[in-house]
């Protein structure tokens, strides 16, 4: 049994996630435990407070007792909002409270698009534009190019939480551009995992999203692969390893 630690801010989307280990079929356990949101603002301050080291470390010991094998920081905004060295900062933090590996959504992006060997990126945010600019620049500090940013402007999770597939598919269709050899959804906030086919079968490219690529990272820190086409490209890269 591989099990991963999940901390999630708040409750938005967080059923993604039993959907996720449903559809990975096999000895995978993922384990969410919430953290406090504080100010539900797409806003850099209120996203700095929302990722600070002592709201992180309240939820890891519920995870220590989960026995995760591994510990992500479910957030890209609450993450990326520091820049790439204050993220790593973070994540040291988080994997020096829990005494496990650690990493946080926006660096799950990087590793994600490495794996897949891409390098110019799409962004489909539902953040406002400044958000939304400090997730690019942070995707550029990871060696990522970033061919352009669909912006949303829309300031709370809780709203981010109420979209379906149709306001998914016409955000992430906004944002793809011909040049870019990936599209990217950062928002944790956003229900994807039940939709990740339909959109790369619409955009005819890998898509990645907060959900998913937060599953990937924790089982990458597992030194897990596990095959489910159903969540999209990323699942489906050699070699596979399948209990």
């Amino acid at each position: 049994m591989t099990s991963l630690g999940l901390l999630y801010p708040g409750h938005s989307a967080e059923d993604d996630y039993p959907r996720i280990e449903q559809l990975l079929g096999s000895d995978i356990r993922v384990d969410v435990v919430h953290t406090d949101i504080g100010e539900d603002a797409h806003r850099a301050d209120a996203l700095r407070e929302m990722g600070s080291e002592e709201r992180l470390a309240a939820g890891v010991a519920e995870l220590r007792l989960a026995g995760a094998d591994a510990v992500v920081w479910a957030c890209t905004s609450g993450s990326f909002v520091y820049g790439w060295e204050g993220a790593q900062q973070q994540v040291r933090a988080l994997a020096r409270a829990a005494g496990l590996p650690a990493s946080s959504t926006s660096f799950g992006f990087v590793h994600a698009a490495r794996e897949l060997g891409v390098r110019r990126v799409a962004i489909g945010a539902t953040y406002p534009d400044d958000v939304a600019a400090l997730f690019a620049d942070f995707l550029r500090a990871g060696g990522l190019e970033v061919t352009g940013v669909r912006s949303s402007g829309i300031v709370t999770a809780a709203e981010v939480g109420t979209w379906g597939e149709e306001e998914v598919l016409t955000l992430a269709r906004a944002a793809d551009a011909g040049e870019a050899e990936a599209v990217l959804l950062p928002d944790t906030a956003l229900h994807t995992a039940a939709h990740l086919s339909l959109l790369e079968k619409a955009l005819s490219k890998p898509v990645l999203t907060a959900n998913q690529v937060t599953v990937w990272e924790g089982l990458r820190l597992a030194d897990r692969r596990v095959n489910a086409p159903v969540l999209g490209t990323l699942f489906t890269r050699e070699p596979i390893v399948q209990a």
